[in-house]
């Protein structure tokens, strides 16, 4: 790891530190990454690729705190949730086409007879 990275992984951990005490002194004080940035006083962008994962240690605080569940969790509840519309409405279908099929089995059965009598 570089001086530079060392020094910029400092700056951050101690941006979180303030952040989460509630004593921002170069940002807003929210807590989303480009606020810890900023507080930090490193680009967004270094802190995403040279120290990506300093996000989670930054965010599972505020997490338990306010009691959300982690993002991958609600990525896969929604998931759930849309796999769930998508099987009803596909057993509404297979209720529908079965029905279809009953109804042309009977028309079927009615020409049939018509054409041989």
């Amino acid at each position: 790891m570089t001086e530079q990275s060392t020094h910029e992984r400092r700056r951050i951990r101690a941006a979180m530190d303030r952040l989460l005490t509630g004593q921002p002194t170069a940002s807003d004080g929210a807590l989303p990454v480009v606020a810890l940035a900023a507080e930090a006083g490193v680009h967004r962008m270094a802190r995403q690729k040279r120290h990506a994962e300093l996000k989670h240690e930054f965010y599972e605080p505020v997490r338990i705190e306010t009691k959300q569940p982690p993002g991958s969790e609600k990525r896969l509840r929604r998931t759930v949730s849309d796999l769930k519309e998508t099987v009803a409405a596909q057993k509404a279908e297979i209720m529908a086409l079965r029905h279809q099929v009953t109804q042309l089995a009977l028309a079927n059965t009615v020409l049939t007879r018509q054409a041989t009598s």
